[in-house]
């Protein structure tokens, strides 16, 4: 059993699979090609929707004083 840093197990944790388009449980592909860990097969089956809601919420944000769309 391996504890990384956001205490959740390795073993017992879901991931989605970014090569393979599939939820993963415990040791799986490399991390550079995983999204999570996740508590539940449920919130790994909904990864890509996730990250598409959270990249909106970070877009509609108040930019800082300066900030142009370019950069």
């Amino acid at each position: 059993m391996i504890w990384n840093s956001s205490g959740m197990d390795d073993d017992k944790s879901w991931w989605f699979c970014l090569r393979h388009h599939e939820v993963e449980q415990g040791p799986g592909c490399p991390g550079k090609d995983r999204l999570g860990p996740y508590p539940s097969r449920d919130a790994a089956e909904h990864a890509l929707e996730t990250v598409q809601r959270r990249n909106e919420e970070w877009e509609a944000q108040d930019r800082w004083p300066g900030e142009t769309d370019d950069g």
